[in-house]
């Protein structure tokens, strides 16, 4: 495809020095061999080996956080409850049938994962404090459930469970767990990172900026949602699981409320979004209540949970001067990474445009009604193909909410909508998606923590298989390296390629409306609808994008455009609908729409 370039400022972010990598490995290897090598010396008190491997548990449960809140933004204070659904069916099968420790992990990870995924089709499409209620209420729920079990031991639990049995060699202490433990934080942890570096953790960090946005590119963002919970709960099974056989005993008294507060606390302390703040998180707080515990009640001269007061101090605290959590300021000791180089990949798959003769887009008395308002009332036009169509009319007439009719974004309250030979009116966004239509919005859309290239990479989402475990095992750096090179390409149309490595909060509206326009380009539409495209563009830029949308056109691509720039459109649009208060008053040629009079008198009044 021929590349048209709009004028805008490059800024690329700048790659760190070999002495920057160099360091940042050094650091990286003294970390690993630092805690790889603390359980080896005989100096070590065996205090703190077992308060590094409560560390280590209490950070597997806050690595499911940072992906549940930090990442997807569903607040959740229950995870200590699937801690314990994973402790019990491990200790269960253990004290039953003798059953090894491999076979009680897969066991409690199939149990909590079922648990996890019946409470989450029920609480997921809760939003907001809703949720966060729901969380709690089936928190209580099972914990006194774990109680009131006579096979469970009730709230005395079951006791003196055979150890741990690894590769024929028993770990009956907790310096011969050390190593399990941190190896299952590492392993999890690089997974994670995986994961987050991927297209399917592209799509989990979009889906707190709206369902809107993430089912535009075709995701199903309740099912996204429940995926993410229940690998959040399925973490939390692992730490359970490491729980059991540390203590080789299980009782419901650390799975209740308190405790789940408490790893939320440890997910603001480290890092919400950041994978290794969980561990600087959960070891700070860790460490720092055991310290208050101590010295608080020797001060005061009183016994008390002193400590919880402090913690309720430091929260607000971090909430009002470091809401990111340590992680980020723990982070300017390590170099930055360059940013990745987008290495040349064969192209995804494209999408063979059918015209069959017929129209590409028919809407048959579309109307829309909030309430007492008619917003759309009784619309019909077509969109041939390979065409340029500009839905135009005053603030307030209907366009806009036209588009979400649609995309899917709304339901029609009456007629008909086709898209080619499928009728679509009823059928949610992410289908109609899949169908082969793209759209940018009349408010921008982005995720502002991602750089422009990963934001446009989301508009790949139908174009190649996504796995999340594929991906947390790095299994998809072929395709991943292709949709990149997709995302590249698309920048380089739009003249926004020097920019790829910013963050996409750092550009400009109009900059920010190109970058839509980019990610809608790559999941290589039929349709493309572009809301008010040109709003906050200069005059070349605007010369540009109008050269660039008829290139689409030329290509075979049908566009239907919502725009108020006058010029704009009718140097560029084949046909023009008009729009007043919801209704359709004029469709034809740009010259026929100049000179109808019912729109002279919509823009210019009657007595003009």
């Amino acid at each position: 495809m021929k590349s048209v370039d709009i004028p805008l400022q490059s800024a690329v972010a700048p790659a760190s020095s070999g002495r920057g990598a160099t360091r940042r490995r050094a650091l990286q290897i003294a970390l690993i061999l630092l805690v790889a090598g603390l359980p080896l010396s005989a100096a070590i008190p065996e205090f703190w080996i077992s308060q590094a491997n409560y560390i280590g548990l209490y950070a597997l449960v806050v690595l499911g956080l940072v992906l549940l809140t930090g990442v997807a933004g569903l607040t959740s204070f229950g995870q200590a409850a699937f801690v314990g659904i994973g402790a019990y069916a491990s200790a269960y099968l253990s004290s039953t049938v003798g059953a090894p420790s491999w076979a009680t992990l897969l066991f409690g990870l199939v149990v909590t994962g079922g648990c996890a995924y019946v409470i989450g089709a029920i609480t997921i499409r809760m939003s907001g404090h809703y949720l966060a209620l729901a969380t709690i209420a089936w928190s209580l729920a099972l914990y006194y459930l774990f109680g009131s079990i006579a096979a469970l031991g009730k709230y005395d639990g079951l006791a003196n469970l055979a150890p741990m049995s690894l590769f024929g060699i028993e770990l009956r202490s907790g310096r011969a767990m050390y190593g399990l433990i941190w190896a299952c934080v590492g392993l999890c942890g690089w997974g994670l990172c995986n994961l987050l570096d991927s297209q399917p953790g592209r799509v989990m960090r979009a889906l707190k900026h709206g369902r809107l946005l993430t089912e535009s590119f075709g995701v199903d963002t309740v099912a996204c949602k429940r995926l993410i919970f229940v690998l959040a709960a399925m973490l939390a099974s692992v730490a359970g699981w490491l729980y059991v056989y540390l203590q080789r005993a299980v009782n419901p008294t650390p799975f209740g409320l308190n405790a789940s507060l408490e790893y939320v606390i440890m997910l603001i302390v480290g890092g919400m979004a950041n994978v290794w703040g969980a561990v600087v998180g959960a070891a700070l707080v860790k460490l720092l209540q055991d310290q208050l515990q101590t010295v608080l009640p020797s001060l005061l001269g009183m016994a008390g949970n002193f400590e919880l007061i402090v913690f309720g101090a430091m929260l607000i605290v971090l909430l009002r001067f470091a809401p990111q959590g340590a992680w980020p300021y723990l982070r300017r000791l390590v170099p930055d990474r360059a940013p990745r180089p987008v290495l040349a990949s064969p192209p995804l798959n494209r999408r063979t445009l059918h015209h069959s003769g017929g129209p590409l887009l028919t809407l048959t008395d579309v109307g829309k009604r909030f309430g007492g308002l008619q917003a759309v009332d009784g619309v019909s036009f077509q969109v041939a193909p390979a065409r340029i169509v500009a839905l135009i009319g005053p603030n307030g007439a209907g366009k806009s909410t036209t588009f979400n009719l649609i995309t899917g974004a709304l339901s029609a309250s009456a007629g008909q909508i086709a898209f080619g030979t499928t009728r679509i009116d009823g059928l949610p966004a992410r289908e109609i998606a899949r169908l082969g239509m793209a759209r940018t919005f009349q408010h921008v859309k982005l995720v502002p923590g991602m750089t422009v290239l990963d934001n446009v990479a989301l508009g790949t989402q139908l174009r190649a298989p996504s796995s999340v475990w594929r991906s947390a095992l790095r299994l998809d750096r072929a395709v991943e390296r292709q949709r990149l090179h997709e995302a590249a390409q698309a920048l380089k149309r739009v003249g926004l390629d020097g920019l790829m490595h910013a963050e996409a909060s750092s550009l400009a509206l109009g900059q920010q409306r190109l970058v839509e326009i980019a990610r809608a380009l790559a999941s290589d539409p039929s349709l493309l609808l572009l809301d008010e495209p040109a709003a906050g563009l200069r005059h070349l830029e605007k010369q540009a994008l109008a050269s660039l949308l008829a290139a689409l056109r030329a290509e075979g691509m049908t566009l239907l455009l919502v725009e108020h720039d006058m010029d704009f459109v009718m140097g560029l649009a084949d046909r023009i609908v008009v729009m007043v208060y919801g209704k359709k008053i004029a469709d034809g040629s740009p010259a026929e729409i100049q000179r109808h009079p019912a729109v002279r008198e919509a823009y210019l009044g009657s007595d003009a």
